[in-house]
């Protein structure tokens, strides 16, 4: 639970324009001080490890804020899927199918996306 509230804190923090404008602050800074230590290994040791470090606990936060965000989304669609009374209530359990039945339903809306299509161009 910690680790949710933070990760979508850090999230929304990362994402603003100010974190944005530190990072190319600190970017700056370094490429400044390149002729100070005579752009060394060490110095190119620092960026490097620096932007690995972040950009490797960046993948999960944003894997985080993913699967919080599709699974919001899968609760909205349930919901509205559940209400509606033409709504295949089988689509409610999507999650469950294994890849082959997921691609035969694909064919099947596909195939009815295609007859709507024949339907609305034979009343025009």
């Amino acid at each position: 639970m910690k680790f949710d509230r933070f990760a979508h804190w850090l999230a929304n923090w990362a994402g603003r324009p100010l974190s944005f404008g530190i990072a190319c602050l600190l970017i700056l800074t370094w490429a400044v001080t390149g002729p100070l230590f005579h752009f060394n290994d060490t110095w190119q040791l620092v960026i490097n490890t620096s932007t690995t470090i972040i950009t490797f606990l960046m993948v999960f936060l944003i894997q985080n804020t993913q699967n919080r965000d599709n699974d919001e989304l899968h609760i909205k669609i349930d919901e509205l899927l559940r209400t509606t009374r033409r709504a295949h209530k089988a689509l409610l359990d999507l999650e469950d199918m294994d890849p082959a039945q997921l691609h035969a339903l694909r064919k099947q809306y596909q195939l009815m996306a295609g007859q709507a299509d024949e339907a609305q161009h034979t009343k025009e």
